[in-house]
């Protein structure tokens, strides 16, 4: 079981944001998102989006540094991942 964490690359409101992911469970997930703070209003259906100012800290906390590239194969491999044309309408 382990929490992985993409580096910031993303823009939006002024920063850059990185992907936080579980190779297990959405539970586990969850877990390591409340214990470090991290308000659920940030969970994306498969992911927590986190500014670039918690990375070194969420990883000093247990979250393993990955490409996007793994982050998305753990989400494929661990039947997590919530593909674009599987994403309810807005």
């Amino acid at each position: 079981m382990t929490v992985l964490i993409d580096v910031p690359r993303w823009p939006a409101h002024n920063t850059l944001w990185s992907h936080l992911v579980s190779d297990t469970s959405l539970d586990e997930l969850h877990r390591f998102a409340a214990g470090q703070g991290i308000p659920r209003r940030g969970f994306d259906l498969d992911h927590y989006d986190v500014p670039e100012a918690r990375y070194d800290e969420l990883v000093a906390a247990g979250a393993r540094p990955a490409t996007m590239r793994e982050i998305v194969l753990a989400l494929r491999t661990s039947g997590l991942r919530v593909a674009g044309r599987d994403r309810p309408a807005k």
